[in-house]
């Protein structure tokens, strides 16, 4: 695993901030430059917890792993971006993504100069594995898997993921933005100690409903994490969300996720009743892949009657494809309403922007 690691990283002198130095009580602090006055009554006068040590505590309860293997940043893309500045020399070591999948790890690779190599993923939109060794080199250092997959929403075969996990050279990243939504799945953090080339992400933004508090989680063998702590800027998750997390990690789900899946299953089978609906792609997370026919005029529709979703037809095996997100029960109600006045009459008259 050392070895994968850039060497400019390995030498890395962290920057030590005031308050990682300090362990101890104490009633005044004079160390950190900071200003003295709360003017606002709310501790942000404070420069917040570095390493979000409670927050850490709370969440290793939760998910099972220990607090040496969880790495907290603002949302789980910082953790793409220091994943690709720890483990990719620019313009000499490379990536794999496996298209159709989240696009923040091709933009991540563009800006730190990472060549990407692509294999697609099978038309049932599962992994074909043996073609991603075919085309790794000793060169290639990551691999991103998302599971369940954005946009298709499907989960990756286990097998695949574990053989990929048993003989790829390199950094495993399996993204689990949405493994909330998968009844019964497990996630792949359990499996940390067999496979020390394994990175998990996950984030609260979904099932939690933070996506405004931005707070993304990296599970990991303690040296990925190490180097993750290291890099990374030293107070990148603010008071606020340290204090919002914790309070909603106590309050827990309360039943939202069996609700928001109990919700995908009714839009499915409304869906399913349009004429202009060719398929509904299975999902274990909290959209729906939709192709329509005439999606490009359907998505302008909704958009021009305030719905937003998302045309995913440029993706690979994607043609057609819209990615619809599951709403309240009252947005749904919005969308299948307007789905049911679109009719092909409406085509002569609309104008797409």
């Amino acid at each position: 695993m050392y070895n994968l690691i850039r060497k400019n990283i390995r030498n890395l002198k962290p920057y030590s901030s005031a308050r990682s130095e300090f362990s101890g009580m104490a009633s005044v602090f004079l160390d950190a430059n900071e200003n003295g006055h709360d003017l606002l009554g709310e501790g942000l006068n404070r420069y917040p917890d570095p390493l979000q040590l409670a927050v850490k505590q709370r969440i290793a309860k939760l998910k099972g792993v220990p607090i040496e293997s969880i790495f907290l940043g603002n949302g789980s893309d910082e953790a793409i971006d220091l994943l690709f500045r720890i483990f990719c020399e620019p313009g000499e070591d490379e990536a794999i993504i496996c298209p159709p999948t989240y696009g923040m790890y091709r933009v991540q690779a563009d800006i730190h100069g990472t060549p990407i190599r692509q294999v697609l993923l099978a038309k049932d939109f599962q992994l074909r594995p043996e073609e991603v060794l075919e085309v790794s080199t000793p060169n290639t250092k990551l691999l991103f898997l998302c599971s369940p997959n954005n946009p298709t929403g499907n989960l990756l075969d286990p097998a695949a993921v574990e053989f990929l996990l048993r003989n790829f050279q390199g950094i495993v990243v399996v993204d689990e933005a949405y493994i909330d939504f998968a009844e019964g799945s497990k996630s792949w953090s359990q499996r940390l100690t067999e496979f020390p080339n394994l990175v998990v992400l996950q984030t609260l933004s979904k099932a939690w409903a933070l996506a405004g508090a931005r707070l993304g989680m990296a599970f990991a063998s303690p040296e990925i994490i190490h180097y993750l702590n290291a890099v990374k800027y030293p107070y990148n998750v603010g008071a606020p969300t340290q204090r919002v997390v914790l309070s909603a990690l106590e309050q827990g789900l309360e039943g939202t996720v069996s609700a928001i899946i109990a919700e995908r299953k009714k839009l499915e089978k409304a869906l399913a009743e349009f004429e202009f609906v060719e398929k509904i792609y299975p999902s274990d997370a909290n959209f729906l892949l939709v192709k329509m026919k005439g999606s490009a005029l359907i998505f302008n529709y909704l958009k021009q009657n305030g719905v937003v979703v998302r045309d995913r037809s440029r993706e690979p095996l994607c043609e057609g494809c819209l990615r619809i997100t599951v709403g309240t029960p009252d947005e749904n109600n919005v969308l299948l309403e307007l789905l049911a006045a679109f009719k092909p009459s409406l085509i002569q008259t609309f104008n797409p922007s």
